[in-house]
């Protein structure tokens, strides 16, 4: 017997590790059955489940559970990523707090007293962290249910992982795709290390915009720049104007004195320059601006970087500043200005500025040695892939966006200044010539024979960046360079799910490493979801104090409810997926819903006999409850075939809590409380049935409670663990069932929609007059009168003529129905009620519709809001829709 009360956290304990033990997410690559395989973006190995895991770890196991339940080989890869930087983050952090530094070159003198680690030192500080907290977020993962094969669960820098990313990086390094140059980066300089745009921060911050008046030469005359970043001025190489600017082109080809310094730049004339943004005269620091980087580039302009990597000033500048933190700087910069009157003016100008994300300082673009790979000819494949249809993209427009970067992408910088990570194999000649090699034995070699004799190499101290390795995922973790039966079995993998955030970080690498050195894509569909945010469509973040943790949610509301709230969500196109506890308490009452329904079928003694036939039966609503099934059933199929997840979990909220709960329980209460002993066991079967199958149906995205029901309700003893038994196939339906009884669930949902608009009370019984059926109606009508009474609370139904006066009419089919109402409502009022309410929702949307049609509200309103009003604009639109309805129902 189920216990009255249906409790996830102690349900979710027992059954998890009875799937895991019992081997029940295992892969099977020598299995002759079609593969399924997802390689799980792998989490940060520093983690703990964040919301973004939830959504995404959910979506990949509902698809891996169907898959398995439909017979195919699936392996559902599991790993963690080393995570360079934020794991040497969180080390070092927790080494601070025990008084130990790095050793790092160039680092200001802290506590004499303190130890300061090597890199050897720190990195077996590191590989002890892991093996006391890296198992963190794969414990959680468990948690929410993901069916992983754990017992092929990789990281990033495990033996066989290392070894591919070392054969990879001598191979494309020999190919010519891998090499060094000087370029800017995104420099933290608090983690001393260069960061990928996705490391990178936008804060808006409120700050200074200053006009700068720079001398021109052998004239009286002065030109103005406006900057937001007086300090790197030390650095300016030119000054651009707009070519066709009236105020400045009379400039172009002559040359300032840089101020401070006396260096003497050209005013050239370049697009770049926007007449329109402050003084319409741009100073162009080439060393310490993208931008400017560029035009730099255009105008053959030399690039001083006057920054060391802790961003102070270096020896490129005048004596007086050196030495100086970059901010500091500014401020005596600007205080030299001021003395030297060639400051015109300064305005309040709030602004973006980029900060790292894990230093939590502002990032410096910097000029530097790295090693970069060629990414525009690593493109080419994978773009042609994406042409000619190997890769397909949910929803379609991420193979636009996926061609709109790919077209137009730079060299890809993969080198970082960490000591955590894949340390690069390249090994530096006496006369810095570098080798680059599997081994260091093998640099030396070569060496030797470049030089005639043995050298000493020094290794470069540089990492991978951390999606180099990442890159590699979908055939490193397969065993890859070795042939190995898993690669042959699930490459290319199926499915790839995660966010829109790492299309081009993540998802662009591994189709370019996959397609170089697997000649085929990594996956054959690509399935992007959106970004989870607070309710009011806000993203969650620490400042905000909005951020929700998903095992709190699971704590209190059961892993199910999550994975069904995620899953309800999970529209394709959606950009944000705006998460409410309300939503996830309503998902836990749908989960008790089914556990009540099930609880009701077995006091009335539902159960299957041996060799039940569904065909076999002959009361039409057990007829009609067998085609929903067949219809969920198969509308369930193509949601998930087709990847629209939030419709999948809407079918099965429709149908289980939609038709069973609300309409085939009630309509069945009778028989199973009535004599007919034949229909009650009829009855009884198609019950226990229906329950059985609904059980399966809903596994993918509830796991734990179905498993446990199907375990209590005995089917376990007989056939095994749910999450291994054959998917369910569709039976053949009964059309005239489904007729008859789709007729009486619209009739009484008509009722009680009308009454509920109209304010009748709901104790009133009304009379129920029929005009117009035909012999088949009046048939219905005699035969489901006790339903229609007892569900619409109706008292007495009679055919006549025309409709009574005073009355309010619904029509189904051929025929009108009629609820006498005038002894219970005030008829004139409440046809005032609704036309006023109506009116006033008019209004509202009118005022919406202006919102939305004004281009500077739409613009300049954060995305969240401008949804907001589309949202409250549909929402008024329904009910002005309903309440158009009742009124008509009155006849106004």
């Amino acid at each position: 017997m189920l216990d009255k009360t249906y409790d996830p956290k102690e349900i979710e304990a027992r059954r998890y590790p009875e799937w895991e033990n019992a081997g029940a997410f295992r892969a099977h690559p020598e299995s002759p059955k079609q593969p399924y395989c997802i390689v799980i973006p792998p989490p940060n190995v520093t983690g703990s489940l964040h919301m973004g895991h939830a959504l995404d770890n959910t979506l990949q196991d509902v698809l891996i559970r169907w898959r398995r339940m439909k017979g195919d080989d699936v392996l559902w890869q599991p790993g963690t990523d080393h995570a360079g930087i934020a794991t040497q983050m969180v080390v070092v952090r927790n080494l601070e707090q025990e008084g130990i530094g790095l050793a790092v070159e160039g680092a200001t003198p802290g506590d004499a007293n303190r130890k300061l680690l090597g890199r050897e030192e720190f990195l077996a500080k590191v590989w002890e962290w892991k093996a006391y907290s890296g198992g963190t977020i794969t414990g959680q993962l468990r948690r929410l249910g993901a069916s992983c094969d754990w017992s092929r669960e990789r990281f990033t820098m495990d033996e066989g992982l290392s070894a591919a990313v070392l054969k990879v990086f001598v191979e494309l390094y020999r190919a010519g795709l891998i090499y060094k140059d000087n370029r800017l980066v995104n420099w933290d300089p608090k983690m001393l290390t260069a960061i990928s745009d996705l490391e990178v921060e936008s804060r808006e911050v409120k700050g200074h915009l200053w006009y700068f008046r720079y001398p021109i030469e052998g004239s009286d005359e002065h030109i103005v720049v406006a900057t937001t970043r007086p300090e790197t001025m030390l650095g300016d190489t030119a000054i651009a104007v707009h070519p066709e600017d009236p105020k400045w082109k009379h400039l172009v080809g002559k040359h300032a004195v840089l101020p401070l310094v006396g260096r003497r730049i050209p005013i050239v004339a370049d697009e770049y320059s926007d007449p329109e943004k402050g003084s319409g005269a741009v100073k162009i620091t080439p060393a310490h601006d993208f931008n400017d980087f560029e035009v730099g580039r255009r105008h053959k302009l030399e690039a001083i970087s006057i920054f060391d990597k802790f961003a102070r000033v270096n020896d490129n500048a005048p004596e007086k500043y050196r030495g100086l933190d970059r901010f500091e700087a500014r401020k005596r910069i600007v205080a030299d200005m001021e003395a030297l009157e060639l400051v015109e003016k300064i305005e309040p100008h709030t602004h973006a500025v980029p900060y790292g994300d894990r230093g939590g300082v502002p990032v410096e673009p910097f000029l530097t040695e790295q090693w970069y790979a060629d990414a525009r000819k690593l493109a080419e494949q994978p773009i042609a892939a994406a042409r000619d249809g190997r890769v397909t993209f949910v929803p379609e427009r991420g193979r636009e966006e996926f061609f709109r970067w790919m077209e137009n992408i730079e060299p890809w910088c993969i080198s970082r200044q960490l000591w955590w990570g894949h340390q690069i194999p390249a090994w530096y000649g006496p006369d810095r010539k570098v080798f680059v090699a599997m081994s260091e034995a093998e640099a030396l070699a070569e060496a030797k024979a470049h030089y005639g004799k043995d050298v000493a190499l020094e290794r470069d101290p540089d990492v991978l960046d951390t999606w180099f390795s990442s890159a590699l995922w979908p055939f490193s973790t397969l065993g890859w360079p070795d042939k190995t039966p898993e690669l042959a079995q699930y490459y290319p993998t199926s499915t790839l799910v995660t966010g829109w955030d790492i299309l081009f970080f993540w998802v662009a690498r591994m189709m370019m490493m996959g397609m170089h050195f697997m000649n085929d894509v990594p996956f054959r569909t690509v399935y992007l979801h959106g970004l989870v945010t607070d309710e009011k469509g806000q993203k969650m973040s620490k400042s905000k104090g909005n951020i929700v943790d998903p095992l709190d949610l699971i704590e209190k509301y059961g892993a199910d409810a999550l994975r069904f709230t995620m899953t309800s969500m999970a529209a394709s196109a959606a950009g944000r997926l705006r998460l409410s506890t309300a939503r996830v308490e309503g998902s836990r009452n749908f989960a008790t819903k089914f556990w009540n329904a099930t609880r009701f079928a077995e006091m009335n003694g539902a159960a299957l006999p041996e060799g039940f036939a569904p065909r076999t039966a002959t009361l039409t609503i057990n007829k009609w409850v067998l085609g929903e099934l067949s219809r969920a059933n198969a509308a369930l199929d193509k949601a998930l075939s087709e990847f629209r997840l939030n419709e999948a979990a809407n079918t099965l909220y429709e149908f289980i809590w939609g038709v069973v709960c609300d309409w085939y329980v009630e309509l069945s209460k009778p028989v199973l409380q009535g004599e007919d002993g034949p229909a009650k066991d009829e009855t009884r079967a198609v019950t226990a049935f229906v329950i059985r199958e609904t059980a399966k149906l809903l596994h993918p995205v509830m796991p734990f409670i179905t498993e446990e029901l199907w375990d209590k309700l005995g089917h376990r003893a007989g056939h095994g663990m749910l999450i291994a038994q054959p998917w369910p196939v569709p039976a053949p339906t009964d059309a005239a069932a489904d007729s008859e009884i789709g007729w009486l669930v619209k009739l009484i949902s008509d009722i009680r929609s009308a009454r509920a608009e109209l304010n009748v009370p709901a104790g009133a019984k009304l009379r129920l007059v029929v005009v117009g059926a035909d012999a088949t109606t009046e048939a219905r009508l005699a035969t489901h009168r006790a339903a229609i009474e007892r569900l619409a609370r109706i008292e007495g139904v009679e055919t006549a003529a025309a409709a009574p006066k005073a009355s309010l009419q619904i029509v189904v089919g051929e025929a009108t129905y009629a609820l006498p109402v005038g002894d219970v409502i005030d008829l004139g009022a409440e046809s005032a009620r609704l036309q006023k309410e109506i009116k006033k929702l008019g209004d509202e949307v009118g005022k919406i519709d202006a919102k939305l049609a004004n281009a500077a509200f739409v613009a300049k309103a954060p995305e969240e809001v401008v949804e907001e009003q589309r949202e409250r604009r549909a929402q008024a639109e329904a009910t002005k829709a309903r309440l158009a309805l009742a009124l008509e129902r009155l006849g106004s």
